[in-house]
């Protein structure tokens, strides 16, 4: 867990590049459309059950409902393998 709101942003900024390569990676495994769109985000969670950090990958892919690809890891420890095996839910 981040200690501050401070902290986290630091943590944004800093994996930017880490976050823009996951995209381009998921983009390319995934086969996406040009006019496709995804979304990667880490996220913390504090619920028991829950990995202490999860990526999330949203795909917002024309004329499909959005879907999310959870991943247990933080961004820059998801592998292409990881993407495939995502199961997305609605």
């Amino acid at each position: 867990m981040f200690p501050s709101l401070k902290a986290l942003r630091a943590r944004v900024r800093a994996q930017a590049s880490a976050r823009q390569a996951l995209a381009e990676r998921a983009r390319r495994v995934l086969a996406l459309a040009e006019d496709d769109a995804l979304s990667v985000n880490e996220i913390a969670c504090a619920d028991p059950g829950c990995p202490d950090t999860e990526t999330v990958i949203l795909l917002m892919c024309v004329g499909q409902p959005t879907r999310a690809l959870k991943i247990a890891k933080p961004i820059e420890a998801v592998t292409e393998a990881d993407i495939a095996a995502a199961e997305p839910s609605a």
